[in-house]
């Protein structure tokens, strides 16, 4: 048998959720065939068989956070023969733990529920009682075990107040249900919690549906990427020193070399907007002030400047905020850049970003503009020392050659870690980025 247990995914990441399997008992795989997926603190990973054979063991329920190295699947390879699963294998971990592991979580197999700690729990001492061996005719009697339940159902029972393990569960090997749990919980007070009313049943094997209470009000488990991005939100507020700057530019003429480029047959399929003429002024401005794509290094002592731009493109996504990077996108044409961008986004709203396009962004790009906003005070991405936000194109009164008429004028905001960036060098830094939007010919002059 070969067992697979989640890997190393990269970024000092230490454990996953498993959002779904692919596969079931019984199934054969062939090598890198998508067998599961599972949500880091950055991104939808999907996992790959990492040889060809039959399934003849799931180790992990989907909606459980499992550590790296902790065991999610068996296979038989190719050429021997799975043993039958006489034992329904939602059961099979309950039936293969060891004596003394009764109050180990059943889904994580050799291995307990995660303490506060950090540190994997140790075995509880036996009691005298526990040498006595059992007779040769019975079953050794495990202590008492831990009520079987999935990860939703445990909390729904923790929010309503209900003790699971006064409950017996009537599902398959007396696993309890969420209904048995509303049930107990509408005995104990007369009626269902408001917290709960309303609430749809989760399907099977997936975490649990938001809780609509009758006021209208809803409670949302905070998991994956967003409470990992409100905690890096929070350590690089408190952390880096953040100072925002604005500037307002007149940005008619980029938007008309934009309108000549759309009817260019070099053009082709090509999609260069605003944010692609932004993201390549980045490009250019960071080698005229290379302070702002750097990071600080408490460690070592060190301000780290960086030779490359790796330009984090911050996506809004059904799953929270991402911010993956194109690597080295100064080397990248004005074409390219839009095709990079515009991959990038697609790939992180459809939940396939990839790990290693979420490491070594150097510099960061926010569009808050396609929100119809016009400025804002962007917080830093842990590890970076300046982001861009750039507001809504909107057609204002401007003075122009000595009289006032309307033009396309956007915001540009800047932050930056103080620690890395002074006044003087962020100014400069956010004036280059204006005057290459307000005169896309100024680039010749910074090249």
């Amino acid at each position: 048998m070969k067992r697979f247990s989640l890997p190393d995914l990269g970024e000092g990441l230490t454990e996953s959720e498993l959002v779904s399997w692919r596969v079931a008992v019984g199934d054969h795989v062939e090598l890198n065939q998508v067998i599961a997926e599972v949500e880091t603190a950055k991104a939808l990973v999907e996992l790959p068989a990492p040889t060809a054979g039959v399934v003849t063991r799931l180790h992990v329920e989907p909606g459980t956070t499992v550590l790296v190295g902790e065991a999610l699947v068996d296979f038989a390879p190719d050429g021997e023969t799975a043993p039958p699963p006489s034992v329904p294998e939602a059961d099979r971990a309950e039936v293969d733990r060891p004596s003394g592991a009764a109050d180990r979580e059943p889904v994580l197999v050799g291995y307990g529920p995660r303490t506060a700690s950090g540190e994997r729990p140790r075995r509880r001492a036996r009691s005298a009682g526990d040498d006595t061996p059992a007779p040769a005719h019975t079953a050794p009697v495990p202590e008492r075990s831990r009520p079987r339940a999935t990860p939703p159902v445990r909390r729904l029972a923790r929010d309503l107040g209900v003790d699971l393990g006064t409950l017996v569960g009537t599902g398959v090997g007396g696993r309890i249900a969420r209904e048995e749990v509303e049930r107990a919980a509408t005995g104990l007070s007369g009626q269902l919690p408001e917290r709960a009313r309303g609430a749809g049943a989760a399907p099977a094997g997936t975490p649990e549906a938001p809780a609509t209470a009758a006021d209208g009000s809803v409670r949302r488990p905070i998991t994956g990427v967003r409470r990992r991005t409100a905690e890096a939100m929070v350590n690089s507020a408190f952390t880096a020193p953040h100072v925002t700057e604005f500037l307002t530019v007149d940005v008619t003429p980029t938007m008309s070399l934009l309108d000549a480029l759309a009817r260019s047959p070099r053009t082709g399929d090509h999609r260069v907007n605003i944010l692609t003429v932004l993201a390549k002024a980045v490009c250019i401005a960071v080698r005229r002030t290379p302070a702002v794509n750097a990071s600080w290094d408490e460690a070592a002592g060190e301000i780290v400047e960086y030779g490359h731009v790796g330009l984090g493109i911050a996506a809004a996504t059904p799953r929270g905020l991402l911010v993956p990077n194109i690597a080295r996108a100064e080397e990248l044409s004005l074409f390219e850049l839009a095709d990079a961008v515009a991959d990038l986004v697609r790939t992180a709203r459809e939940g396939r970003t990839a790990p290693a396009e979420l490491r070594g962004g150097t510099i960061t790009i926010s569009n808050v503009g396609v929100f119809g906003v016009d400025a804002g005070t962007p917080i830093l991405n842990p590890g970076e020392a300046a982001i861009i936000a750039l507001g809504a194109v909107r057609r204002r009164p401007w003075e122009f050659e000595g009289q006032v008429v309307l033009r396309q004028v956007v915001t540009l905001s800047l932050s930056f870690d103080h620690r890395l960036i002074d006044g003087e060098q962020g100014s400069r830094f956010l004036v280059d980025l204006g005057t290459m939007l307000s005169d896309p010919a100024m680039v010749l002059t910074m090249v």
